[in-house]
This record gives structure tokens, C-alpha cells and sequence, in this order.
């Protein structure tokens, strides 16, 4: 069902999702889910392409579903769930990415404020962290803007 290639880049993807902390196997039903040759898979073709239990299947597609990085469709006359990637929310969840960052460089600022000023070289790299993500949520939008100018000229 799926080329070594295939199962090599599954690996790959999953690896790369895990460092930003998702679970191994969601890891793998998403990697799954973008190289299939078909955009979209049942519960019983994604646990049987990746070899993994049931269970295991289950706990990973109802992760993915509440993280609302894959949704499932139905098909008149056949009762099964297809799960596929949301790829089309993709500037959803790059917004939802920057107002992590933009919370956590707020909490920076509150650091900032209580710090003791006995450590001036420590806070000064505090400062200079948040002092950047001002610029990355200042420069963000505008890249946006321009990607989707390109974008529009290349039509």
C-alpha cells in the first residue's frame, strides 16, 4: 500500500511533529495523511497503513480531531468516517501560532517588571527576547500581505 519512500517521509514528518510535542502516533496519522495517495483515509486504512493497534488509532485521530488538525467527511450510501488533513485553515493555525508567541512574550514583559536588577546581563537577554518577538508579530502581517500579493500576481 505505501512505497518506502512513503513510509521513510511518514517517518520524517512524524519525527518533525513530535519536536513540537505531539504524540508519536498522531505524529504518524498526519504524516500519513499527507503522502496517501488519497487525501483522505478510514479509521481501518490509517490503522492498517501505519500497523498500529486500534486503540492506538483511536487515541490519535480523536487528539488530531480536538486539536482540530484533521476532520473527518462522509460519503452518501457509506456509512464509514474519512479523516483528512484541515490544510485549508492553515492561516488559522499560523494566527493561532503567533498568539501563543504573543502570550508568552507578554508573560516576558511581567518577568521583566519583577525582576531583580541584580542580574543585568540575564534580564537584558529576557528584554532582547521579547524586544524580537515584538518585531516578529510587527512584521508577520505585513509578510502575509506580500506573500498574498505575490501570489495573486503569479494568477
Amino acid at each position: 500500500m505505501l512505497t518506502d519512500k512513503q513510509k521513510t517521509l511518514i517517518e520524517k514528518i512524524g519525527i518533525s511533529y513530535e519536536k513540537e510535542g505531539l504524540q508519536p502516533v498522531a505524529a504518524r496519522i498526519s504524516g500519513l495523511l499527507y503522502v496517501a495517495d488519497n487525501p483522505h483515509l478510514t479509521f481501518d486504512e490509517i490503522t492498517e497503513a501505519l500497523q498500529i493497534s486500534k486503540s492506538a488509532t483511536s487515541n490519535g485521530i480523536n487528539l488530531l480531531l480536538q486539536m482540530q488538525r484533521i476532520e473527518y467527511i462522509t460519503f452518501s450510501g457509506d456509512r464509514r468516517r474519512y479523516f483528512r488533513l484541515k490544510i485549508s485553515n492553515w492561516r488559522e493555525e499560523f494566527k493561532h501560532k503567533i498568539e501563543v508567541m504573543a502570550g508568552f512574550n507578554s508573560l516576558m514583559r511581567e518577568v521583566l517588571a519583577i525582576r531583580t536588577k541584580e542580574t543585568p546581563e540575564y534580564n537584558e537577554r529576557i528584554k532582547e527576547l521579547a524586544d524580537f518577538l515584538d518585531y516578529v508579530f510587527q512584521q508577520l502581517p505585513l509578510l502575509l500581505q506580500q506573500w498574498d500579493k505575490e501570489k495573486n500576481n503569479k494568477i
